[in-house]
């Protein structure tokens, strides 16, 4: 159990860090748009770890 919640929350971690890679290559033209793009792919991440991490415990809490 353990392990699969480590695998989980390292696929999210360099997910997160590849997507913030990709997002600084962009054209100068489109520095703003990549900006409220990148703002916008952070909040997403947050909010799906944060309730990923919700949903572990529940699952520990009454399941295991």
């Amino acid at each position: 159990m353990n392990f699969a919640i480590l695998i989980v929350i390292l696929i999210g971690v360099v997910s997160l860090i590849l997507t913030l890679l990709v997002a600084g290559k962009s054209d100068k033209n489109y520095t703003e748009s990549t900006k409220r793009n990148t703002m916008n792919l952070t909040v997403i991440y947050a909010v799906v770890i944060i309730l990923s991490l919700v949903a572990v415990g529940v699952y520990v809490t009454w399941f295991v």
